[in-house]
């Protein structure tokens, strides 16, 4: 009995090694994976202000890399950083891209009136001033000629903070959309009367045998009613025969 209880001791304290074992190892798995994760990790540093190269080298640094997302007029020096992303302080992952924006320097040029001119005639005021053309949006009004600049951003003779001048355009103007009537279940000759009426051509008629409907009922249309189609728009009807 004696012997029998010092082996049961025996394994108790052989499985509470091998318990402890294993949490111990546990523990310094875990441990070990969140230094690997922390290792991938960098706290983005402030740019704001240093010079492109400078800034290239804070990144370098902590195995970052630099991505130059734009270019805009400011008071710091040229090619000195003036934004960044992500900002100061955020985590970000190693190998990982910061975007920055660049200084441009001084605005020195002021916007030219390009509102008036086409599209190809703004572009190249643009370029001669040292500008570029940023956005371009269209809108369709009638009698207004096509691709003529209706508005611009920012306005003549202001001073912009950045080089790129968004312009409004004027677009042709779309053609005009009718609603195809519905005719399924008409007879065929009021079914043409009212295409017909509506200023739609019928284009063919398909003959369906063996359908429950009575001769000469529509009983299906091409395009279907209720679809907005052009004015110059045929029809196609099956017709139980």
């Amino acid at each position: 009995m004696a012997e029998l209880q010092q082996r049961l001791e025996r394994m108790l304290r052989i499985t509470l090694l091998v318990f402890v074992l294993a949490a111990a190892g546990f523990l310094s798995a875990v441990t070990t994976i969140r230094i690997a994760i922390r290792g991938r990790i960098a706290t983005m540093p402030n740019l704001v202000g240093q010079p492109l190269g400078q800034a290239e080298q804070t990144l370098a640094a902590k195995r970052l890399h630099l991505r130059v997302a734009d270019r805009v007029y400011s008071s710091l020096p040229r090619n000195a950083v003036v934004r960044q992303s992500p900002s100061t302080g955020e985590e970000i992952k190693v190998s990982q891209d910061a975007q920055v924006v660049l200084s441009l320097g001084p605005q020195m040029v002021k916007v030219p009136l390009i509102e008036g001119q086409s599209l190809r005639a703004a572009r190249i005021s643009l370029l001669q001033t040292g500008l570029q053309l940023g956005e371009v949006s269209v809108i369709a009004l009638p009698d207004t000629q096509p691709d003529m600049v209706l508005k611009q951003d920012p306005a003549a003779g202001s001073t912009a903070t950045s080089p790129h001048v968004n312009l409004l355009v004027a677009g042709t103007e779309p053609a005009p959309s009718y609603v195809m009537p519905s005719v399924v279940g008409l007879d065929q000759a009021e079914a043409t009367r009212i295409l017909t009426r509506a200023g739609f051509q019928i284009a063919k008629v398909n003959r369906i045998a063996q359908t429950p409907n009575p001769k000469g009922t529509v009983i299906g249309q091409m395009p279907p009613g209720g679809d907005r189609v052009s004015g110059d728009a045929t029809v196609e009807l099956g017709v139980a025969d």
